[in-house]
């Protein structure tokens, strides 16, 4: 992802080109529902996909994770697309990407029931270009939680609801490939923002399964880092304020209101930009906001060859995954 822009310019554009308001939900008489979100099983999916290595794009790690995330869903019982086309990086480089699918519907409705997106990126950024030793530019990121947190929340959450059978929705996992060949700070080509999110741009433009729609989407994007907290993001405002507005509400009723502050944090250019904008499908990014942190304002580790298992945390992933049981559960 990826650019930042702070907050006040994020309030100056919502203030003067939006015309969404969002709207407080009463939650006073709401309750947790659904299962308990294990923090240890989506730990380990996140250990299983760092195991592999760095999977950037082309390589025989990314391969291997690829067919190890199908298997998993799979292994759940859902349904599994594996959307595969050759992109261009923003270098020319051909990329052979893998956007990966899981649909569950539940076993009462298999006809005309709505649907929730919730979606993830699985490749790793090729270079550790935000690292504060400039000999490690060029090196890999592991990307235990860019990347690959996001994807260990959805396998969790897709564990969870193979196993129920009283929810009023269809669920599609998609997980985005080509998302990190972002165009390097280090290189002098221009980053307009079109070189990131390929997988997402592709798959927004050429769904899965023709006139594509759903309800609502939520992105997970480093959700497992040590420290992080969930500002309101500020493109999730501008197109999604009613679905931002329901997931924190869903964060407070399960005692994680703390993590997922009502202040807002930066505007990104990530994965459900272009599900917004070629879709329509109203989708928010869950992405964390350091207010304070002088490497990036996306974590210590973020873009560097930090970002390892030893900086995530299983309390985030916890409070992340248990939001969203929250969210699909009380779907009516």
């Amino acid at each position: 992802m990826r650019y930042i822009i702070f907050y006040l310019f994020a309030t100056l554009l919502l203030s003067c080109g939006n015309s969404k308001t969002a709207t407080h939900v009463n939650d006073e008489a709401a309750v947790a529902v659904g299962p308990e979100f294990s923090a240890d099983s989506a730990y380990a999916y996140c250990k299983a996909q760092c195991d592999f290595g760095p999977r950037t794009m082309n390589s025989e790690a990314h391969e291997r994770c690829g067919e190890w995330i199908v298997a998993k869903f799979r292994q759940f019982g859902l349904a599994v697309v594996e959307q595969k086309a050759t992109l261009k990086g923003y270098d020319g480089t051909p990329l052979k990407a893998t956007n990966i699918i899981a649909s569950y519907t539940p076993k009462q409705s298999t006809e005309g029931l709505p649907r929730i997106l919730v979606c993830a990126h699985w490749d790793s950024r090729p270079w550790a270009d935000n690292d504060p030793d400039s000999a490690n530019w060029r090196k890999p990121v592991v990307a235990a939680n860019d990347g690959a947190s996001g994807v260990a929340v959805i396998l969790e959450l897709a564990r969870l609801v193979s196993q129920a059978d009283s929810l009023a929705v269809g669920i599609d996992f998609v997980c985005f490939d080509a998302e990190d060949w972002g165009v390097p700070q280090w290189s002098d080509a221009n980053d307009s923002g079109d070189s990131w999110a390929l997988g997402a741009q592709h798959w927004a433009a050429n769904p899965h399964v023709k006139d594509y729609s759903a309800r609502f989407g939520v992105l997970l994007d480093m959700v497992g880092g040590s420290g992080a907290k969930f500002f309101r993001e500020g493109m999730s405002l501008h197109y999604a304020p009613e679905i931002v507005e329901k997931v924190w509400n869903a964060a407070r009723v399960v005692g994680y209101s703390s993590l997922f502050p009502n202040s807002q944090g930066g505007m990104v250019t990530d994965d459900h930009i272009p599900v917004n904008d070629k879709l329509g499908i109203p989708t928010i990014d869950v992405i964390p906001y350091y207010e304070s942190c002088p490497q990036s304002s996306f974590g210590p580790t973020w873009h560097t060859v930090g970002d390892t298992m030893e900086n995530i945390d299983p309390n985030t992933l916890k409070a992340v995954g248990q939001t969203m049981v929250q969210v699909l559960f009380s779907e009516k």
